[in-house]
C-alpha cells in the first residue's frame, strides 16, 4: 500500500516513511474502545485501502466521492450493520488524520446505511421449533447445539468458543460462561436450565473421557477430528435442519435461532427478559424485536378482514 505523503496545507511526511498500515495502528492505539471494536475498525480500514489500491486510486488524492464509491460497492456484498461499522471507522480515522495534519477529513458527514432490515430477520414459529428439534433427535451433538442456541440465544461464535469447564455454578444456578464479543466477563453468562443442559450432558457422555479444557463441542470431520467446531459447521447444521422442515429461504440462518429466542421471550415474557438473556447493553437493541411480534400479530388478525364484515 502507498505510504503517507504530503498533502497541500498539511505537514509534509516523507513518502513511505510511515505506511498506511502503521498509520492505522497508530490511530487504533489512541482509540479508547474495546478490542473487538478495534478489530472491526482495523478490518474496515484495511478493506478500504485495499480497495483504493485495487481500483488504482492514490491515497493522497482521495476525496469524499471515493469513500461514497467504496460504500456503494459494499452494499452488494456486506450487511448494513457491517457497512455502518466500516463508515464509523473511516469517519474517526480521518478525524484523527486531520488532527495529525496528515490528511484532510474527507469522511466528515458520511452517513451509515439505514439499518431498516438489519434485525428483521426471520424467526421460527413455535411449531417449527418443535419440528426442528425433532429432526435432530437422532444426532446427539447437533441436537445439543440447536437446543442450546434456542434456549439461550447464544451466538454461533459463543458456542464455538465454549469449553467444557465454562459450565459452572453461580448463585446456585448452573451457567455457561460466554466468550464472544469482547465484553466484560462479569455478567457474560447464560443460565443452563435442565432442558438446556440435559442434551449437552448426554452428548459429553458419548465422547467418553474428556478434559475440562476441551471444547464443549468438537468436530467429527476427518480433517478436524475432535478439533474445535467452527461457526461454518454450525451454520451448515442449522441450514440442514431448516431444509428438512421445509424452510429453504436465505433469510433463515443460524442467527435466526437467536431471533427466535428473542421473539419467544417477548411473546411469553417481557422486554427485560430479552435484554437479560440476549445480554443487550441497551434496551433499545431489545426493542427491535417487537417489530417481529407486531408483524406476526398483524398477519394473524389482519385489520383488512374487518372490511369484509362491512361490505
Amino acid at each position: 500500500m502507498e505510504g503517507i505523503v504530503k498533502v497541500e496545507g498539511y505537514a509534509p511526511v516523507a513518502n513511505k516513511s510511515i505506511s498506511i498500515v502503521k498509520a492505522i495502528e497508530a490511530f487504533l492505539s489512541e482509540c479508547d474502545i474495546r478490542a473487538n471494536s478495534k478489530n472491526v475498525y482495523r478490518r474496515g480500514l484495511l478493506n478500504f485501502f485495499k480497495w483504493v489500491e485495487q481500483t488504482g486510486r492514490v491515497i493522497s488524492e482521495l476525496t469524499r466521492a471515493d469513500i461514497l464509491a467504496f460504500k456503494e460497492t459494499l452494499l452488494h456484498t456486506h450487511s448494513n450493520l457491517t457497512i455502518a461499522g466500516y463508515m464509523v471507522a473511516l469517519r474517526r480515522f480521518y478525524e484523527w488524520t486531520e488532527g495529525c495534519k496528515l490528511y484532510p477529513n474527507i469522511a466528515r458527514g458520511i452517513k451509515s446505511p439505514k439499518r431498516k432490515n438489519a434485525y428483521l430477520k426471520e424467526h421460527l414459529r413455535e411449531n417449527q421449533i418443535h419440528e426442528l428439534l425433532n429432526y435432530f433427535e437422532g444426532n446427539t451433538r447437533d441436537y445439543a447445539i440447536v437446543n442450546l442456541l434456542l434456549r439461550t440465544g447464544l451466538r454461533c461464535v459463543e458456542v464455538v468458543r465454549a469449553n467444557i469447564d465454562d459450565i459452572t455454578y453461580k448463585g446456585g444456578q448452573r451457567i455457561l460462561r460466554v466468550w464472544g464479543k469482547g465484553r466484560d466477563e462479569r455478567d457474560n453468562f447464560v443460565v443452563l436450565t435442565d432442558k438446556a443442559y440435559a442434551p449437552i450432558k448426554a452428548y459429553l457422555e458419548t465422547r467418553g473421557s474428556t478434559t475440562l479444557k476441551e471444547p464443549l463441542f468438537v468436530s467429527t470431520s476427518n480433517r478436524n477430528q475432535n478439533g474445535r467446531l467452527t461457526t461454518r459447521t454450525i451454520s451448515k447444521i442449522c441450514k440442514e435442519g431448516f431444509r428438512a422442515i421445509g424452510i429453504d429461504a436465505h433469510e433463515y440462518t443460524a442467527h435466526s435461532l437467536r431471533h427466535t429466542t428473542a421473539v419467544m421471550l417477548l411473546k411469553h415474557g417481557t422486554l427485560s427478559d430479552v435484554q437479560s438473556v440476549l445480554r443487550h447493553a441497551s434496551p433499545a437493541t431489545s426493542q427491535i424485536y417487537t417489530k417481529s411480534i407486531e408483524e406476526e400479530l398483524r398477519l394473524q388478525n389482519p385489520s383488512e378482514m374487518k372490511l369484509d364484515g362491512i361490505f
